[in-house]
């Protein structure tokens, strides 16, 4: 008797089947399905010169000042001279980005990877990359490998070291927050506790003032202060590779930044076309060798 509403609801019942079923497979996946792509993976979004920066066709790098040698000269970082200038500029290139378009600023070194939002693109600054440090931050993969070297004048007892184990008795000194001073309270274990200065610059008047026995900074950068600073110190040796695998200085970015896979993509683009080889051996040729702590 009612042949007209009994129909009217079969063909909604079936016109609702079919909208459900359109709207589920147009779904967002489950979460774990989700969370298997990286966040801030390359792709359209390293486009060359058309980045997500802090500022719009611009590359912000920041550095500490002082700028030292052999990472900058004349602590100049805009200069491009110096081994970490000039990998700046050549990852800015490798972005799309010209010298005009890279913008400098001073960031104190402990401040860099410090937890908060960041003010810089990426910072370089020979900042080691650690599990510790990458809670706070995010690191391209690493531009340089590093050993931490031993300094102390000439004349001293502690130049005679010739084991790690014949530095447990001096008197150390680092600068706070770095890998050189981990390995005086890690590597040596001294019997004294270390000096931690906020700069090396005052690392380095201890030095020379007799307040340390001794201080720990990278290789590089003691060949520098032996040649250029410090004239009457010598470099005591340098330390192994802990864990069996090489200390690298890498470029520091904003935690969960979408610029970090673009930044590594260029940082391993200079390694593999020889770049970072040809810098090394350009500005850091002289800190090749120095006797082993064991």
């Amino acid at each position: 008797m009612h042949p007209a509403p009994r129909a009217l609801r079969r063909a909604v019942a079936v016109a609702t089947t079919a909208l459900l079923a359109t709207a589920l497979g147009c779904a967002p996946q489950p979460e774990e399905k989700a969370a298997d792509a990286p966040s801030g993976a390359a792709g359209s979004t390293c486009a060359k010169g058309k980045l997500a920066t802090k500022t719009s066709g611009k590359l912000t790098v920041a550095t500490d000042e002082p700028a030292y040698e052999p990472w900058f000269k004349d602590d100049k970082p805009a200069g491009g001279e110096g081994f970490e200038s000039a990998v700046t500029y050549a990852v800015a290139k490798q972005l799309g980005y010209d010298k005009s378009a890279v913008v400098w600023q001073s960031v104190p070194f402990n401040k860099a990877f410090a937890p908060g939002e960041k003010t810089f693109d990426f910072d370089i600054n020979q900042v080691s990359i650690s599990d510790e440090r990458k809670k706070a931050v995010d690191f391209s993969s690493g531009y340089y490998d590093v050993r931490q070297a031993v300094i102390a004048l000439k004349d001293s007892k502690a130049a005679k070291a010739k084991s790690v184990a014949d530095l447990k008795g001096l008197k150390l000194g680092a600068q706070v927050g770095t890998t050189s001073l981990d390995y005086i309270d890690d590597v040596v274990k001294p019997t004294q506790d270390a000096a931690a200065y906020a700069k090396n610059d005052q690392a380095k008047s201890a030095l020379k003032n007799g307040q340390v026995d001794a201080i720990v900074v990278d290789l590089p950068t003691a060949f520098y202060i032996t040649a250029a600073e410090v004239t009457d110190a010598t470099i005591v040796g340098q330390f192994e590779n802990q864990g069996g695998t090489p200390e690298q200085f890498g470029l520091v970015l904003d935690k969960g930044s979408a610029l970090t896979p673009c930044v590594t993509d260029a940082v391993d683009a200079l390694r593999k076309d020889g770049t970072l080889g040809r810098l090394e051996q350009q500005w850091l040729s002289d800190a090749v060798d120095a006797p082993v702590l064991k």
